[in-house]
């Protein structure tokens, strides 16, 4: 593993649409926060597939990853992830085949098994949950299209075929741990909303590993809510919004991205409070000192080889500063003031 100040960072973003805003405006906003995102140095700005849901512009995943990389120059760009029991293979490896031939050597693809909504929508998609059985077979086949195409083949992914895409498996469970594991591929664990396997997850993933022609060792990433200010307090401020958003997806009730509020105990109940505690366990919320320390100790703990970082922040000025924070206390800048 690099050591702490080397380890890549890397950002995980949902296209948010605040109360008061609009789709042109939140994808505005993914943009300009992965160029800023560039310029401070992370690896990979990743977006994730979701449906249904008011507050998340990241449904259409593949046409938005085309939208970032053609507005940035360097860093990698790929989906986290895309849900593949809601789509064919082969039309995802010609999604991410045409990204990869647009974007060479800039394109990242993560695959999850959960279809990311409801059983309803699903069923809009013409597809179904109950699909995810099928998910080990979808990812062997998706694999396959990637591969040079060969002679008498009768059916390739163009584009597609020979394309230099890395795979990744993400998840919240042993599943994908094992699957990551026996298939040889990069592993994301979903730490920043289901952290409660994760320890598990990563003994089996590293335990079980077997080479493959794609990746030669075990290789973990794991995500982590970072909410940096100036102080504290201004930081489990801005945190509020994280929090009223998991209770109202809880309580069936998801809506556009709320701004922070002043009392959070007053918002939620003991039951609610606790549910959300246990479900964003994995966060660091604080001034860049106690981001520095949070991250550090966090990576000292678990041991991955990778960093995601996430934010659900209502002001976007907030949000840039937050990761401009947390990047340079990572590098050792301590206490640095913002962009």
């Amino acid at each position: 593993m690099d050591t702490p100040a080397d380890l890549p960072l890397s950002i995980l973003d949902l296209a948010p649409v605040t109360e008061g805003s609009d789709l042109p405006t939140a994808f505005a906003r993914s943009l300009d926060l992965a160029r800023h995102a560039e310029r401070l140095g992370y690896r990979r700005y990743w977006l994730a597939e979701h449906h249904n849901m008011p507050g998340i512009a990241s449904a259409a995943t593949a046409v938005l990853i085309g939208h970032i990389a053609g507005g940035t120059s360097t860093i990698r760009v790929g989906a986290g992830g895309i849900m593949l029991p809601n789509h064919a293979p082969l039309q995802v490896a010609e999604q991410f085949g045409t990204l990869d031939a647009l974007y060479p050597g800039r394109i990242d693809l993560g695959l999850g098994r959960a279809p990311g909504t409801d059983q309803a929508t699903a069923r809009a998609l013409r597809r179904y949950f109950d699909s995810a059985d099928a998910f080990p077979n979808d990812v062997v086949e998706l694999l396959h299209f990637f591969e040079p195409a060969k002679p008498g083949q009768a059916v390739r992914a163009v584009p597609g075929a020979g394309a230099d895409v890395p795979v990744w498996l993400l998840g919240s469970s042993l599943f994908s741990a094992r699957l990551a594991a026996a298939l040889g591929l990069p592993f994301a664990f979903a730490s920043h909303f289901a952290p409660a396997a994760m320890d598990e997850a990563l003994a089996v993933y590293r335990r079980e590993f077997r080479a493959s022609k794609r990746l030669d060792a075990p290789h973990a990433m794991l995500a982590l809510n970072v909410v940096a200010a100036d102080d504290e307090a201004g930081a489990r401020r801005l945190f509020t919004t994280q929090q009223q958003a998991f209770v109202r997806l809880r309580r069936g009730e998801p809506g556009l991205v709320p701004p922070p509020i002043d009392d959070i105990e007053a918002f939620w109940s003991p039951a609610e409070k606790a549910m959300v505690e246990q479900s964003l366990a994995c966060a660091v919320i604080g001034d860049a000192r106690q981001v520095a320390e949070g991250m550090r100790a966090f990576v000292a703990r678990h041991r991955p080889d990778e960093l995601m970082l996430t934010a659900n922040i209502f002001d976007h000025a907030a949000r840039l500063h937050s990761f401009a924070l947390a990047a340079r206390a990572w590098a050792g800048g301590g206490g640095g003031s913002g962009v």
